[in-house]
């Protein structure tokens, strides 16, 4: 019965997050999983990092630029990048391939939990690194649900802008990994 209750105020709380498209995150009851859906990896709740593999044939410079074009189309700036990797070489550190990290703002999206819990401001802006492993690119999350984890009782609207904020960046992944514009 209270499984059944949870799962009914579970159902109730994605339906109510109209702004979601179908094919974005979609509770996995009884697991440690969400699922993304659209051939993205699923998400494991345990860890802070989602990490997506970049389709093949898509470059380095097709990810930064395909970047740039969605998250300003989605109202993000994208107010620093840190070239990781460049500045490993300059300290004489093979960095093993690309690592980059991109900052993104949204304050449409995460103003609620600023105003809220200012303490979260040690996560903004949001970040996705592109990073190299084994001749592979990826795309990788500091997802702001897991960081409003270290705020002790996030208010409702921080929890709901947290994942709305989550979801957006997730899309953003999805569609740069595959170099779209």
């Amino acid at each position: 019965m209270m499984r059944a209750l949870i799962f009914a105020a579970m159902v109730m709380t994605f339906s109510a997050c109209t702004h979601v498209a179908q094919h974005q995150v979609a509770a996995k009851t009884g697991s440690n999983t969400k699922v993304v859906g659209r051939g993205m990896p699923d998400i494991d709740l345990t860890t802070a990092i989602y990490e997506v593999p970049v389709q093949s044939g898509v470059t380095y410079q097709d990810l930064v630029d395909s970047l740039k074009s969605l998250s300003e189309g989605m109202n993000f700036v994208n107010p620093a990048n840190f070239p990781i990797g460049e500045h490993m070489k300059l300290r004489g550190v093979d960095p093993q391939g690309i690592k980059d990290v991109h900052s993104f703002c949204n304050l449409s999206m995460g103003t609620e939990i600023i105003l809220d819990h200012p303490e979260f401001l040690v996560f903004a802006p949001c970040r996705i690194a592109i990073y190299e492993k084994q001749n592979q690119l990826y795309l990788g999350l500091d997802r702001p649900t897991y960081d409003l984890k270290s705020i002790k009782h996030p208010t409702t609207r921080a929890v709901q802008s947290a994942q709305t904020l989550e979801d957006a960046l997730i899309q953003l992944m999805e569609k740069a990994r595959r170099g779209d514009f």
